[in-house]
């Protein structure tokens, strides 16, 4: 049985069971986080780097954590902080160096991405959204996060993220309906 996150967070508190602490932390929250962050990368590959990067932060920055809300909110906030700056990097990348392999064809490619064509037409419509919409949309559809949740994550008010979430629905719409 998986101990709760306060159990987790003693454990992370003392240096004779940080390491015991930090492998239960992988446990419990890896999967969830790397679904949370491959819905918004396009590529396998780079939303394990995301979710390594994601993990650095936490052992650093654990001891910092003040139990003032939930783990998962905590970790939720640094996985889409990492993943919004990898594709700040990468759409800098793209700006100045144009890839060869289509988006589309990057998505039916990647293992990841298998299964019927309306799930790939919706992951392409998603992964085509503006960052901040893409999360917000993650967030709710897929994770189906409460609105009050993601504004904690996210640092943003519940109005904007739900018109973010209804200008996101919007555009997935429009892109379903197109292709």
């Amino acid at each position: 049985m998986m101990p709760d996150d306060n159990a987790i967070l003693d454990l992370l508190q003392h240096t004779d069971t940080y390491e015991r602490g930090f492998r239960l932390l992988l446990q419990k929250y890896q999967e969830r986080l790397y679904a949370h962050i491959r819905r918004m990368v396009v590529e396998h590959e780079d939303a394990n780097d995301v979710l390594q990067n994601t993990f650095i932060k936490v052992h650093r920055n654990i001891n910092r954590f003040e139990r003032k809300s939930a783990l998962f909110t905590w970790l939720y906030r640094i996985a889409t902080n990492e993943t919004w700056t990898f594709l700040e990097q990468k759409n800098k990348k793209e700006t100045t160096v144009l890839d060869d392999t289509p988006l589309g064809q990057q998505l039916y490619a990647d293992n990841y991405i298998d299964g019927d064509a309306l799930q790939r037409k919706l992951h392409e419509a998603v992964v085509a959204l503006p960052e901040k919409q893409r999360t917000v949309f993650t967030m709710r559809y897929f994770d189906e996060m409460p609105y009050d949740e993601i504004a904690e994550v996210s640092g943003t008010s519940v109005g904007a993220l739900k018109a973010s979430f209804y200008h996101a629905v919007q555009k997935v719409e429009k892109y379903l309906k197109e292709t």
